[in-house]
């Protein structure tokens, strides 16, 4: 759909929706932001990698960037409660390398990247900077992350442990790392809100996903304008 169109075909659909829903919208938008995204490479446990997803919704990340080397991505249906719903997941999986193919998207979109690992000394969830966007890398429940994920990365994050045990349960780590960004960044007076188009975007899909044969609302918003699509 032409970006003009965007906003009229917004204001068609809303009609149909219900003014409490409409409303829940633009309060979860309030929320949203890209300024922290979420990267998991090589999951094989559904529960685990739908865990990331439902804490990413919740706590109002728009994206998660899913990489698939080895291992197929899947989602629990019973863990992640309709969260994959509403937020956008990206899946890199068809190059030779796709962490590096991930790297370079997310550093075109202005980010940086820490990859999580507790046998690195680096950045603790307080003490990460925040003045630029940034992806947490979280590896797999087995080998953790592979030596790409670390050594292209622009730093590490790790979280503090003091028992015997040698790390966090991934999706376990994926919650203490984003829930104390998420506050800092708050807490902060960087803009890390969404711009209108961004909304806009946002807004259309979700619209999209609670009504019934959108392609027939679609239809007849194209008609009304005289059939220019």
């Amino acid at each position: 759909m032409d970006q003009e169109l965007i906003v009229p075909y917004i204001e068609f659909l809303s009609q149909f929706i219900t003014s409490d829903r409409l409303q829940r919208f633009e309060e979860v938008l309030s929320n949203r932001t890209r300024h922290i995204t979420m990267v998991i490479e090589d999951i094989y446990q559904p529960q685990n990698a739908s865990a990331v997803v439902r804490t990413s919704e919740c706590l109002g990340l728009q994206d998660i960037h899913i990489i698939e080397q080895n291992n197929v991505y899947e989602l629990n249906k019973d863990v992640v409660v309709g969260a994959s719903k509403w937020i956008r997941m990206h899946k890199h999986k068809k190059n030779p390398n796709n962490t590096r193919t991930c790297y370079e998207r997310l550093r075109a979109a202005g980010y940086k990247i820490y990859a999580t690992t507790p046998n690195i000394n680096g950045y603790t969830p307080d003490t990460l900077p925040l003045d630029e966007k940034v992806a947490i890398v979280l590896g797999n429940e087995g080998e953790g992350l592979s030596a790409t994920a670390i050594e292209e990365a622009d730093g590490c994050i790790q979280i503090p442990m003091y028992g015997f045990t040698e790390s966090y349960n991934i999706s376990v780590a994926a919650s203490i790392i984003a829930y104390e960004l998420v506050q800092r960044l708050h807490a902060s007076e960087i803009e890390w809100q969404l711009n209108e188009d961004e909304k806009n975007e946002i807004r259309l899909r979700w619209m999209k996903k609670v009504l019934r044969r959108v392609e027939l609302f679609e239809s007849e918003f194209y008609t009304r304008r005289g059939g220019k699509k």
